[in-house]
């Protein structure tokens, strides 16, 4: 058990920084603990978590150091920042999380078209994550 909240990232892509960035810079966000998991050189980054793991989809480690990931990881992330904290709340409700963990599936499906837009060493694979 610790006291913050520890977002793993693909600092390797530049959709996931554009967005982690965003979160970074709100009021709360200096309580998190914001872990680029592009810079690890094993296999393993943290317990029940592997690299490519956390390259495929969005992961947090709560105040309980419960893993998890999709829709709750961003629900447990809206909720350590008070400007987001009532809709992750929300979203933490489960109705509501199994709808965005749909929408976040279909997310991902796209992330490889949505870097498309972006020059060619900067995009996604659908399998591997992104690298720069």
């Amino acid at each position: 058990m610790t006291d913050s909240l520890e977002v793993y990232f693909d600092g390797a892509c530049p959709l996931c920084v554009r967005e982690i960035e965003f979160y970074r810079r709100q009021r709360g966000a200096d309580r998190i603990i914001w872990t680029d998991i592009s810079t690890f050189k094993g296999s393993k980054v943290a317990t029940n978590l592997t690299k490519e793991m956390a390259l495929r989809r969005f992961h947090v480690k709560d105040k309980t150091g419960q893993l998890v990931s999709g829709a709750k990881a961003f629900s447990k992330l809206w909720q350590e920042l008070p400007r987001f904290r009532l809709f992750g709340r929300f979203a933490g409700v489960t109705p509501i999380t199994e709808i965005l963990e749909a929408a976040y599936r279909a997310f991902l499906l796209f992330r490889p078209t949505l870097q498309g837009i972006l020059p060619r060493n900067e995009r996604c694979d659908q399998n591997r994550g992104c690298k720069a």
